[in-house]
């Protein structure tokens, strides 16, 4: 069926409601609207749905969700999992709530039972809940931190991290064969309560997710000395963070923590904020203004399903607040457990650290620094909580903390999945532990900086939307396959790893291995002097993205090395 056939039959369908036919009705005349709207199914990727809200197939919408909790539904029938049941979370974005619901009413109908949040909630507390509750698969309806107009869809499994394979491309296959909307089953809510079928969980698993993250506090006693003099500004960016964030900074007994007024509600518009995203400065403009009329210590802020957090600290020398990457956040934190680990005897047998191939080296030096086994994943966090579910069943390593290069780290394994609210609370120690030591987290930085390198990282990315741009993506990814370079900004290339042919090249022996890791569209490039960088296309949005990663004899050195590698990459891949 072409486009407008489709855009037609939802103008006319019964099925569809009056709402979605006037939608569409209002962009008769506008046959590229039509065409973005029709032109494809919304994929269901490997970790879910996420798209722009509105009527048509490639849009989330009630319709989209149905058909894709259809396929997830025959999934989870085929491996008897319905009496498991499923958890279901959603955020503050618009039509969160509704999706959520749609959802749940599409897995009773399938005689699926659903534990549904009363209102919005963290991601991580969806993993938790999932293997608290012993349930078969969890969903979380969110679009993380994607500007205003999308939202999304993500599919954990039972072990509580999103899904991997096999799961992952045989669930894809189920949605697949969702052809027709008269395939997907859906009820009432008040025939799936009388049921059994549609549970409401809340208050409950919110306090037992709060004890878990206390258990990963290593100096309870650190907070207690500084709870009075450590100032902590916080924003949660208009998403689910506000609650658990405040309520475990008190409970943890920090005593001056200031949130962002205009940002505190839950609000899917985002009003104060185009692109909720804590990796973004402007997310940070009305925190900092508030962190300097307190006179903050630390400035952080959470994405609207809050398991990314963005940090800023206050530098005492210059008075000016340092912006702080995920990379530079995440390994304070890793530092900080894999030393006080130690110190105290709290250090499992054989601990071992979770990265993801595009997070920084600094973590293969702290790790070897502590004698902590390092592991690499492929870029998503769902293949760090994949690692922790091996270890328990191999019983090789103890998971001690994982981390990727967007602002997502776990430390403990309550959850498998990035957990800002464990982020907020663990930093906030760490600000504390060095505070009492008469420091900052800029100076922790700056102190691990000259023992371990001057480790530095960056990001580019390319946005080419629709067909075209879909199309442009790909042929930019065969140019770089076909056509490998030999040098970058003075780099030598020492090796290519192509994770779709799951090769790495050596460049000086000719040798050809295994990555040993599954297949994805990832190039990655090794280059001398511990630097690299690493290409991929996104697998949410239409876009293309560039990693780099260089070590420098100073600060400055660094950032003009990964300036010229950024420059070099970036006109390699697009001549």
């Amino acid at each position: 069926m072409g486009y407008l056939e489709e855009y037609n039959k939802w103008c006319s369908d019964p099925y569809f409601d009056s709402e979605t036919k006037a939608e569409l009705k209002a962009i008769a005349d506008d046959d590229k609207e039509i065409l973005d709207r029709f032109y494809r199914q919304l994929e269901f990727g490997t970790g879910g749905l996420r798209g722009v809200i509105g009527a048509g197939t490639n849009r989330m919408n009630i319709y989209t969700v149905r058909q894709a909790t259809q396929g997830l539904a025959n999934y989870i029938i085929a491996r008897r999992g319905q009496e498991k049941g499923v958890a279901i979370a959603f955020d503050s974005r618009i039509m969160s709530p509704e999706f959520a619901k749609e959802a749940a009413l599409c897995l009773n109908a399938n005689g699926i039972r659903t534990y549904r949040f009363e209102t919005l909630r963290p991601t991580p507390e969806l993993s938790f809940a999932v293997r608290h509750l012993g349930c078969i698969a969890g969903i979380v309806v969110t679009a993380s931190h994607n500007p205003r107009e999308y939202n999304g869809y993500k599919v954990y499994w039972e072990d509580g991290a999103q899904i991997t394979p096999p799961h992952d491309k045989n669930i894809l296959a189920e949605v697949a064969k969702v052809t027709e909307f008269s395939m997907v089953k859906t009820m009432s809510e008040q025939e799936a309560t009388a049921a059994g079928l549609y549970r409401v969980i809340g208050s409950e698993i919110d306090d037992l997710y709060m004890a878990e993250l206390k258990k990963q506090s290593i100096h309870p006693e650190a907070i207690q000395a500084m709870a009075k003099d450590i100032k902590i500004v916080y924003t949660p960016l208009h998403g689910t963070g506000n609650l658990p964030v405040r309520r475990i900074l008190q409970e943890l007994g920090f005593e001056n923590v200031y949130i962002v007024p205009e940002q505190e509600l839950p609000d899917g518009n985002f009003p104060t904020v185009s692109y909720p995203n804590p990796e973004s400065p402007k997310a940070f403009e009305l925190a900092l203004k508030l962190a300097r009329e307190k006179d903050a210590d630390i400035v952080l802020a959470t994405d609207p399903d809050a398991d990314r957090l963005g940090v800023y600290c206050k530098d005492t020398a210059s008075g000016d607040y340092v912006s702080f990457t995920g990379n530079m956040s995440g390994m304070l934190i890793a530092e900080y457990i894999l030393r006080e680990r130690t110190a105290t005897g709290t250090m499992p047998d054989d601990p071992a650290l979770v990265k993801t191939i595009v997070t920084t080296n600094m973590a293969k030096a702290i790790a070897a620094d502590y004698g902590v086994a390092l592991l690499e994943v492929l870029t998503g966090f769902k293949y760090i909580g994949e690692q922790i579910r091996k270890f328990e069943e191999q019983g090789s390593y103890h998971y001690v903390f994982g981390l990727e290069e967007s602002y997502g780290c776990l430390a403990g394994t309550y959850a498998r999945d990035k957990d800002a609210c464990i982020a907020v609370m663990l930093l906030c120690e760490v600000a504390a532990w060095y505070k009492r030591q008469g420091m900052t987290l800029w100076d922790a930085m700056l102190k691990m900086y000259e023992r371990y390198g001057y480790y530095q990282e960056g990001l580019e990315t390319i946005t080419l939307k629709g067909m075209d741009g879909a199309a442009k993506i790909q042929e930019m990814m065969a140019g770089m396959r076909s056509n490998p370079p030999q040098e970058l900004a003075g780099f030598h290339v020492q090796a290519v790893r192509d994770y779709s042919a799951d090769t790495r090249k050596d460049f000086h022996t000719g040798e050809v291995a295994k990555t040993g890791l599954p297949a994805s569209n990832v190039l990655y490039y090794e280059l001398s002097n511990d630097a690299w960088c690493c290409v991929r296309p996104s697998g949410t949005e239409p876009k293309i993205k560039f990693y780099f990663g260089v070590v420098g004899e100073t600060l400055e050195d660094a950032k003009a090395r990964l300036e010229a590698l950024n420059q070099a990459m970036l006109q390699y891949a697009q001549q």
